[in-house]
């Protein structure tokens, strides 16, 4: 085991866990997405026939949402009224709002854990208000379950993308690991090497719905995250690491 590829973005901290275990167990690891996000165009968001500006309330789970809310909102010229409530899953995710709005003067609303759930009560408050949700093509349904739950009135509202973020030919393919965090890195997989052969190649996958789309695609899974041994990729990788390198 020489070369593993870490299908993430690099983390912005030195003291992530990736670089202990590269230095430990003497590997090589490469951060390379294979997906990537993008913005729907003005034109595209339009075909949904939402007004944003019949929305009096915004629930972000992202801080990639509000980029692209906003964003979209520019191309838009919709000018965002100050009277906007603004609902997000944690405190990183409403203070990331700054970025674009006037903190202070906001009505903003936020979890403690990260779950939509710690907001029941805010949204049971005002449960008068007309709800927009930005989200990805591409979603699971955690929020629109509690939404239903409160009984609001709300809409989906698709603003950005997850597309496979292709390999070039220039780009060498040498790895002896492979560890993705989704389903859609699988299918990016197999959209870039349509006659990929695994080999030798180790697998990794982080999540139920992952480690399927592995199996599905008639590839071997090595290793899988979280278990009551590994609850994160790292912990799980280095375990693998453990076992294999005796």
């Amino acid at each position: 085991m020489k070369k593993i590829l870490v299908s993430q973005p690099r983390p912005t901290s030195d003291k992530s866990p990736y670089f202990d275990i590269a230095k430990k167990y003497e590997v090589d690891i490469v951060f390379r997405p294979f997906i990537k996000v993008e913005g729907l165009t003005p034109k595209e968001f339009r075909q949904q026939r939402i007004a944003i500006t019949d929305y009096t309330a915004v629930v972000f789970t992202a801080k990639t949402a509000i980029d692209h809310f906003f964003t979209l909102c520019e191309g838009l010229r919709i000018a965002i009224p100050e009277t906007m409530k603004y609902f997000c899953t944690t405190e990183s995710i409403a203070l990331y709002l700054q970025k674009y709005i006037v903190y202070r003067k906001r009505k903003i609303f936020f979890g403690s854990t990260g779950k939509l759930d710690d907001l029941s009560s805010s949204f049971t408050k005002h449960s008068g208000e007309k709800f927009l949700v930005p989200c990805s093509d591409v979603h699971n349904d955690d929020v629109t379950k509690v939404l239903d739950k409160v009984k609001v009135d709300y809409t989906k509202a698709v603003m950005y993308r997850t597309v496979s973020n292709d390999f070039t030919p220039e780009e060498k393919f040498d790895y002896d690991m492979l560890l993705f965090f989704s389903p859609s890195g699988i299918n990016s997989l197999m959209k870039n090497f349509p006659n990929f052969d695994q080999g030798n190649i180790e697998i990794g996958a982080f999540g139920v719905a992952t480690a399927k789309a592995v199996t599905d695609a008639g590839l071997e899974l090595s290793f899988q995250a979280p278990t009551p041994e590994a609850p994160s990729m790292t912990a799980a990788l280095e375990l693998y690491l453990k076992k294999t390198q005796k």
